[in-house]
């Protein structure tokens, strides 16, 4: 077998549902597998992935063993000769597969290789390609000098643009592919960090092992972002907590990184709460990307807005949407009518375009997205 996806879920089913739908189309001509781990989720995604995906594996693990162990749990049962991490907020164009596996197979040096994200507003996501955290790196970070200098730009590996295909030393765990022996060969994720410094400890072990990490733009995921994750006060300490275990485990700490964490952390919160505020504003009308007039005629009763269509010709609908002025107006598309690799290079092109986004996923019942990469993001269920 070539490749096994191992998704690690929890509560979060209608965003597992979109991301399977995608993997399971890339796979279409792939030799593979889908490996969904479930921890201990108190919603109905187990019941969904065995009603609507009954041939993929599930693991339902009877309590949240965390982002480490439970993607150790589903590597374990890995049968391809290449793995991929990702998350289930993610959202895959039908080529990303095939794509990086062409590009993985032509390395000698493999290590890990990662690719453009985007969040759901189509905007890039910086940390899809990162330097080590070193205290002085991770300073420059929490403190915004990056944004000031490209001479502090090593945490988000300001040598490599988001279209540029290079080395880098650190991967973000929401995709990442690597030969399944790699993994297995530096112990995967370390269990004793419950989240968020795994991905740079990870990246970090396969370094020292002599091997390359890469950063591929020639396909883009959606990685919504804030859905698996609340950005609260809770995410603030594990945040921290998993800075200091990176640190104990590869660096000397020093007051210089404590301080400078204290400081980021008060910045943190207070650049959070203010982009939560603009996250919380409405669509006051809707643009629906189908060519389906009943279905336009269900969701403008659904939502009690206006909602207008535009049919799939996508050169017709580019120029109409790019050529007005929006305000409060969302995009949504007919997964149905629009494959994901579509629908991911259109929030591209428009994303300065003052629209937001939702994605109908095939033959579901709910659309989705998130209008800031801080937030929840949201589900709107339409009713049977």
């Amino acid at each position: 077998m070539q490749l096994s996806v191992i998704i690690l879920n929890y509560n979060v089913r209608h965003f597992l549902e979109q991301c399977v739908l995608s993997v399971q189309a890339a796979l279409e001509n792939i030799d593979a597998e889908i490996i969904v781990v479930d921890n201990n989720s108190s919603d109905d995604s187990c019941e969904m992935i065995k009603q609507r995906f009954p041939h993929i594996k599930l693991i339902e693990n009877q309590t949240n063993a965390g982002f480490p162990k439970g993607n150790n749990i589903g590597v374990a049962q890995a049968k391809g000769e290449y793995l991929c991490i990702l998350n289930p907020d993610t959202v895959v164009a039908e080529d990303t597969f095939s794509k990086i596996l062409e590009f993985a197979k032509s390395k000698k040096d493999l290590g890990i290789v990662g690719c453009k994200l985007i969040d759901g507003t189509g905007n890039f996501l910086p940390e899809s390609k990162r330097g080590i955290p070193t205290p002085f790196v991770a300073f420059t970070k929490v403190m915004g000098l990056y944004k000031i200098s490209e001479a502090f730009g090593k945490y988000y590996a300001a040598h490599l643009g988001e279209n540029q295909t290079g080395k880098v030393e650190i991967l973000v765990g929401a995709f990442m592919l690597m030969k399944t022996q790699t993994y297995r060969e530096v112990g995967g994720f370390d269990e004793d960090c419950f989240m968020y410094s795994d991905d740079i400890d990870l990246s970090y072990m396969v370094l020292k092992t002599g091997k390359s990490n890469y950063y591929f733009h020639e396909t883009t995921v959606i990685h919504y972002k804030g859905e698996s994750t609340v950005r609260d006060g809770l995410y603030m300490k594990r945040f921290r907590e998993a800075m200091d275990f990176f640190y104990k485990k590869h660096f000397r700490k020093s007051l210089f990184f404590d301080v400078s964490m204290k400081i980021g952390a008060i910045l943190f919160s207070i650049v959070k709460k203010n982009q939560a505020v603009v996250s919380a504003l409405k669509p006051s009308e809707y643009v629906l990307l189908s060519d389906n007039e009943s279905l336009r005629l269900e969701v403008e009763n659904l939502l009690g807005k206006k909602v207008t269509r535009f049919d799939t010709n996508l050169k017709n609908t580019i120029n109409s949407l790019t050529s007005r002025s929006f305000r409060n107006t969302e995009l949504i598309f007919d997964n149905t009518a629009l494959r994901f690799k579509t629908i991911i290079a259109m929030m591209e092109q428009l994303k300065d375009s003052g629209l937001t986004f939702k994605i109908l996923p095939q033959n579901s019942r709910f659309f989705i997205g998130s209008n800031n990469s801080n937030d929840r993001g949201e589900v709107i269920k339409i009713s049977e």
